[in-house]
């Protein structure tokens, strides 16, 4: 499959003139955005760094980076680079993050502000720049369908025989295909997937297509009632007849940038990708809501537990225990970042968690 560029998912930072400082105890959403009581005074970018990670170091909630840079939503939709190397300070003072690059060996005093006007820069993004998030975790996904209408793939071609009539298919075998390709030479393989369903209703909100690899055109059909030959170039899972073909789309040009969705939302987990029941950190989960709940690329939601509906052994009535039925408060454990939006589903990735995510947990709008 083809490796997708990282320079899609670059984000930097940058101290904005003229916007809105964040105080020492947090941003303008000062009780969401704290700053941690332990926080460094500076960290050097090395590679490997994300911005979620640099910004874990100095902050309570690590998505909250754009907004304790000060940077509003337009501004950081075309945000400048960091690189390793560059140094990341806390200005304790103005209770604000800045990048700066080392001057002498003074320590902070001597980091000179770096302030950098807007403009293009292409050279390298994908060898240097420092990712938001790890973007080897989502890059799969990006350009997957992952959830198909229950008849998107009825009339995509369709894998009909093998060469030696092979059961699996593996790297480097011969396939057989009929159907329109509309000129395509790359495509991706699927198999229709299970049924999604909505955890508050149990309707089908979508399928969930496996993807099992991609393939490569050598010889087009040359009428209608011949099989075109294609040879496997990747293989994720086991591929055979009557799986499915899509092109493979363009590659992505995204910015992923962290926020709290406009309006409450409350979502529940409504799968785990792969066909398992939990997840832990960078798994990728889906949720039942999506882009018209409001939902939107790099909107952060909190992951929590409903809490359980427990019999109160202390209260009584007469000769007789009341074993009344309370419910203890949700459990919050950790954050999920939406990176991919469907109208009625969204897919996310498991940020810090201190539990495993479960089918039916909640997530919701950070409090």
């Amino acid at each position: 499959m083809k490796k997708f560029s990282t320079a899609a998912l670059v984000l930097a930072l940058g101290a904005t003139a003229g916007a809105q400082a964040a105080t020492p105890s947090g941003t303008p959403d000062s009780g969401r955005c704290a700053f941690l009581q332990n926080a460094p005074d500076q960290h050097t970018v090395v590679r490997g760094d994300t911005l979620w990670d640099i910004s874990g170091k100095f902050l309570q909630h690590a998505w909250c980076w754009p907004q304790v840079w000060g940077l509003n939503r337009e501004e950081i939709r075309n945000p400048h680079l960091i690189y390793p190397g560059q140094v990341v300070y806390f200005d304790r003072t103005a209770g604000r993050l800045r990048l700066g690059v080392p001057t002498g060996s003074a320590g902070a005093a001597a980091l000179q502000t770096v302030r950098l006007s807007p403009q293009m820069r292409t050279e390298g993004l994908g060898q240097q720049a420092v990712p938001a998030i790890p973007s080897n975790a989502i890059e799969p996904f990006l350009s997957q369908p992952l959830i198909v209408g229950e008849n998107d793939l009825q009339d995509a071609p369709r894998i009909m025989a093998t060469e030696g009539s092979r059961v699996v298919l593996g790297k480097g075998d011969k396939a057989f295909v009929l159907g329109d390709l509309k000129d395509g030479t790359s495509f991706q393989v699927f198999r229709p997937g299970i049924p999604v369903r909505d955890p508050d209703d149990g309707k089908i909100i979508g399928y969930e297509a496996a993807y099992l690899g991609t393939v490569k055109l050598e010889q087009p059909s040359s009428s209608q009632d011949q099989a075109h030959a294609f040879r496997v170039v990747t293989i994720k899972q086991e591929m055979g007849i009557g799986d499915r073909l899509l092109p493979v789309p363009p590659t992505p040009i995204l910015s992923y940038v962290p926020h709290p969705p406009e309006r409450d939302i409350g979502a529940r987990i409504a799968s785990v990708y792969g066909g398992v029941s939990q997840a832990g950190q960078n798994q990728i989960v889906a949720i039942n809501r999506g882009r018209a709940d409001g939902i939107d690329l790099g909107t952060v939601l909190e992951l929590y537990r409903y809490g359980p509906i427990v019999k109160d052994p202390t209260e009584k009535r007469g000769w007789f225990s009341g074993k009344k039925q309370v419910k203890l408060p949700d459990s919050q454990y950790g954050s999920l970042f939406v990176f991919r939006v469907f109208d009625k589903i969204s897919y996310g990735l498991v940020m810090q968690v201190t539990d495993t995510v479960q089918i039916g947990d909640v997530a919701k709008s950070p409090q």
